[in-house]
């Protein structure tokens, strides 16, 4: 897997074509009608995951602290369909927790999880904060990750 961080003007329109097509064919084909042009792309940290062939099978995005929420936010984690079942939704979180610690020394990580994900994410050290709530007809649920 080739990770490649970057702002939202570094992206590149190739880049920026690449995740948005990613992420339209998960959580707008595969999870239903969503609007996933939110205004917080330019703020935030963009990760890629590219196979060694050049295609795009991850992606997520850490929107810096004060846009979403206090804390740096994680979201918009997505494997292609194609690529589950290998690991790289850990992997890739892994990636996404270890650039929050370096350009947020200290600070949690606060995150709106898909609830059926609740364990996934508890794995990864984020615990529950709040109560269940819709998102896009989804049930999802707030979570923080604190670091002593």
């Amino acid at each position: 897997m080739n990770w490649h961080w970057c702002r939202f003007e570094d992206l590149g329109v190739h880049g920026l074509y690449d995740a948005l097509a990613l992420r339209l064919r998960v959580f707008v084909l595969e999870q239903g009608p969503y609007q996933d042009a939110d205004g917080l792309d330019p703020h935030a940290w963009h990760l890629l995951g590219r196979e060694s062939g050049g295609a795009l099978i991850t992606y997520l995005r850490v929107v810096d602290p004060g846009r979403r929420y206090e804390e740096p936010s994680i979201g918009r984690v997505v494997v292609a369909p194609e690529a589950r079942g290998r690991a790289l939704g850990r992997a890739l979180m892994q990636e996404g927790i270890a650039r929050c610690r370096a350009a947020w020394p200290g600070r949690g990580i606060r995150i709106s999880a898909q609830a059926r994900l609740e364990r996934f994410y508890r794995s990864l050290g984020f615990e529950l904060v709040g109560a269940e709530y819709l998102e896009d007809g989804i049930p999802h649920i707030e979570m923080l990750r604190s670091f002593p």
